[in-house]
């Protein structure tokens, strides 16, 4: 057996990852290039693109597309790109961030963690360590760059108006230690400067409190669908009849109402990053 065959038996990748890489060693083995020779053109080293072959990693579209001319595709490969940006998140978010990547109103409810539009790097990559079961590094490295991936939308072209609503308390848990906490807090001021972006905290200290039931998001795109998303362990999903996301949409709209003011908010934020 061939040192690329057996590479090619070692951590199959499974659903559009695997399809792809078959396809793109297809079309390479036509071409009459190796390995080595497809990473230098593409920028890429050899193990980067059997990674890529055996749908152990997901390759993103800047590579698609480069590759897709170096092999002379004629969009075969290209055309792989939105489903291989969908194949970033886990089965249950992939329909939700194809639907938040377009966006034109995004608000969210944060009570678990930090929003992920809003995690660092390194806050991220504490949340998917600790989770569990446990991941293995190569699955955190992945959800971490879907993530980070993901904040793209903050900074679109055609700012999309973005609404935050953070519970208190997940100011004060130190996720990752407090090094990587005054990151996280740091990068909250810096988001809440964007035009496009409102920040708000939910004091723990108020006695009303338009929702109890955990963290949820609201979606609008630019044909004027308003859907929801609401996270449940295991079973979180998209919403889009009218009666449930217009019961969601009133009580972000309290939860606006009751929480503290995008200026308050930073400034609670300002006071806690010189306390750590």
């Amino acid at each position: 057996m061939s040192e690329e065959s057996q590479e090619d038996q070692e951590a199959l990748g499974t659903g559009i990852p695997l399809v792809f890489g078959r396809v793109l060693k297809r079309l390479r083995v036509q071409a009459g290039v190796d390995r080595a020779e497809l990473g230098r053109r593409t920028g890429y080293s050899a193990a980067t693109i059997t990674s890529f072959e055996v749908g152990r990693r997901i390759p993103n579209a800047k590579f698609i597309g480069r590759v897709d001319e170096v092999l002379d595709a004629g969009g075969m490969l290209a055309d792989f790109i939105e489903d291989m940006a969908k194949a970033q998140y886990p089965a249950f978010f992939q329909d939700a961030a194809a639907l938040e990547k377009k966006a034109v109103g995004l608000h969210v409810f944060a009570t678990k963690a930090m929003p992920g539009l809003l995690q660092t790097e390194d806050y991220a990559l504490a949340v998917f360590r600790m989770w569990r079961p446990l991941l293995d590094e190569e699955t955190v490295q992945k959800r971490v760059a879907a993530r980070l991936a993901r904040q793209d939308v903050l900074a679109q072209t055609l700012f999309p108006t973005i609404s935050f609503v953070i519970e208190e308390h997940l100011l004060h848990r130190p996720l990752g230690g407090q090094a990587v906490m005054r990151g996280q807090l740091e990068q909250i001021l810096l988001h809440g400067q964007r035009r496009n972006v409102e920040i708000q905290v939910m004091p723990t200290a108020r006695k009303v409190h338009a929702c109890l039931e955990g963290p949820f998001s609201l979606i609008e795109t630019k044909e004027g669908r308003r859907i929801a998303y609401v996270e449940t362990y295991k079973f979180s999903r998209l919403y889009t009849d009218r009666d449930t996301v217009r019961e969601l949409e009133e009580q972000y709209g309290l939860l606006r109402a009751q929480a503290l003011t995008p200026n308050d908010s930073l400034a609670l934020v300002e006071d806690l990053l010189g306390e750590t």
